[in-house]
């Protein structure tokens, strides 16, 4: 009898992610004979879960915070390009010839993102340093967009940011930022936050509307909660926003398509789960603060 396929997210923590219910209606109207799960990981675990995934029957993981950097220690593999380039990979291939590959498709599901939404910044204003926004600068390298200036509470992170991807786009220009006030929101048109920072009820709020003008779009990476402190201040001062739901979306379709190839992802599905699973996690939010 065949084995069930396994796929899965590793990270912690992960209790809120969407992933399993796109990725597992997905799987169920291709009728295939696989699962997605969630694997809540203390880094003291990690590496006796990376030694047994062909064990446990994985075939691929998608990999978030704080591991996307990390894993490229623990298992070795084929890395592709981008990969190599951001230094980071969300998703990890088990081939037919149970070899591992790493990828990044955070990074075109970004790029998708933003073409579905219309936007093509030139001057952006980047929050966090972490693995998601090495993933951003490398998209808007390949995006050509003219400046990028990042802020990270550990300025060592932003600054190595900076350096890494003014080597690799030398067109560009990146800067690191000692202070949020120091990114410069007046003269920039994208303002996008990559920390984890909004995804708990008492974290700060990141910045204030004096810093804020009409013509600055401001993007949340962070999707649950689907309306952030930061993005409720955007729309309270009547600037355009978006959470990060449609990058989880794309970054999925890319993720499945590798899994999965050559069986077509049925994106308008995990679209529909996703926006309706989102809606039901902000009813539930909104209960609890009653």
């Amino acid at each position: 009898m065949k084995k069930v396929c396994v796929y899965g997210l590793i990270g912690e923590p992960i209790h809120h992610s969407l992933s399993p219910l796109m990725h597992n209606a997905a799987l169920s109207a291709l009728k295939l004979k696989a699962s997605y799960k969630l694997f809540p990981l203390k880094e003291k675990d990690l590496w006796v879960f990376l030694s047994n995934i062909k064990k446990k029957n994985i075939h691929g993981l998608n990999i978030t915070i704080p591991y996307k950097e990390k894993i490229l220690k623990y298992i070795s593999g084929y890395k592709t390009e981008a990969v190599n380039a951001i230094g980071a990979a969300n998703t990890l291939v088990i081939d037919k010839k149970d070899k591992v590959k790493f990828f990044n498709t955070d990074y075109l599901g970004f790029i998708q993102h933003l073409k579905e939404l219309k936007i093509k910044p030139k001057r952006v204003a980047l929050i966090g340093a972490g693995g998601a926004a090495k993933a951003l600068c490398f998209a808007f390298g390949k995006m050509k967009t003219e400046f990028v200036a990042i802020y990270d509470v550990d300025n060592f992170r932003s600054l190595s940011l900076m350096q890494r991807f003014n080597q690799i786009f030398p067109e560009m220009q990146f800067m690191a930022a000692g202070s949020i006030s120091e990114l410069n929101l007046e003269d920039k048109d994208l303002l996008i936050n990559a920390s984890p920072v909004g995804m708990k009820p008492d974290d700060p709020l990141l910045l204030n509307s004096a810093l804020l003008h009409k013509d600055l779009f401001v993007y949340d990476l962070i999707y649950n909660p689907s309306e952030t402190k930061l993005l409720k201040l955007a729309r309270e001062n009547g600037l355009a926003c978006s959470n990060g739901l449609g990058m989880l979306l794309y970054q999925g379709v890319e993720a499945l398509s590798l899994w999965i190839s050559p069986k077509k992802v049925p994106i308008d599905l995990m679209r529909k789960v996703l926006e309706k699973a989102s809606l039901k996690a902000a009813k539930v939010r909104k209960r609890r603060r009653l």
